[in-house]
């Protein structure tokens, strides 16, 4: 990308980022601007998302970054020794080429059910895999922050097989973690689309016609979540739109709606008086 175009990326990444995380601090919005000057990492493209008070680059901003770099290939392989499919546990070595003469840059990256999360269960030798080769793309194009699917979540050993079943109609199973699937699934929603989390539980509360998110029954919020999946996927822009309306209003938003309903209910005093 032309050095000319990285200011209004960066300019673009911010705004966005202020839209979306109303609340981050001048240090974190300038952190996001040096890092998107420096790799042209585009926020709206899903290029980098905004985890635990840091910002992750994505498997997706690395592909495009390699792409655009020209990268020569990318070669991954198992480590067989580090691998067992019986307990699901995978390791790969990834090797990037930067050009058809370099020697590559060399990642490695496992995965196994306790530091994956609930939502990719059963899919632990392609999350190696994603991990091994964002390790060696950060590698051979300095990206120093990691990436958001080198990240182990959901830490720990896996709950015994009766403690998953559910206790009640409405009650949802809860793993040896502390973590509950649908709740889980909706954070990686949130992480993966880079939404605010305040704003989609508003959404979740109107959208299941409650007042409060917790009121609503497993099958509501499944049928949220299923909702905002597909909304986040095939309108992203419309869907922060759509959130931006459960946000604060601005000050003068809010005189113009008080001043509103002062006037609806002047016809009613004047009618009383009458």
């Amino acid at each position: 990308m032309p050095s000319t175009q990285k200011p209004a990326v960066a300019s673009c990444n911010v705004r966005l980022a202020k839209r979306i995380w109303p609340a981050l601090s001048r240090a974190v919005l300038q952190k996001l601007r040096a890092l998107s000057e420096e790799n042209s990492l585009s926020l709206a493209a899903g290029d980098i998302t905004y985890l635990d008070k840091g910002w992750y680059v994505t498997h997706t901003g690395l592909l495009r970054l390699a792409r655009r770099k020209r990268c020569a290939g990318i070669d991954v392989r198992p480590l067989s020794k580090f691998c067992d499919s019986a307990a699901s546990r995978w390791a790969f070595r990834a090797t990037v080429y930067k050009s058809a003469k370099c020697k590559g840059f060399v990642g490695y990256g496992d995965a196994d059910p306790s530091n994956v999360s609930p939502q990719v269960r059963g899919a632990e030798m392609r999350v190696a895999e994603t991990r091994a080769v964002n390790r060696a793309l950060r590698k051979a194009y300095g990206i120093g922050i990691c990436s958001a699917e080198e990240l182990g979540s959901f830490s720990g050993p896996l709950p015994p097989a009766g403690q998953l079943k559910q206790s009640g109609a409405n009650t949802e199973p809860v793993n040896g973690n502390g973590h509950h699937p649908l709740r889980d699934r909706l954070c990686l929603l949130i992480r993966q689309h880079q939404l605010d989390p305040a704003l989609v539980k508003a959404y979740a509360a109107d959208y299941c016609d409650v007042t409060e998110l917790r009121q609503a029954s497993r099958e509501q919020v499944a049928t949220f979540i299923k909702h905002l999946a597909e909304y986040a996927e095939n309108d992203r822009d419309g869907l922060l739109c759509q959130l931006a309306g459960y946000g604060p209003k601005p000050a003068s938003e809010a005189l113009v709606t008080i001043a509103n309903d002062r006037s609806a209910h002047e016809p009613e005093k004047a009618a009383g008086a009458a």
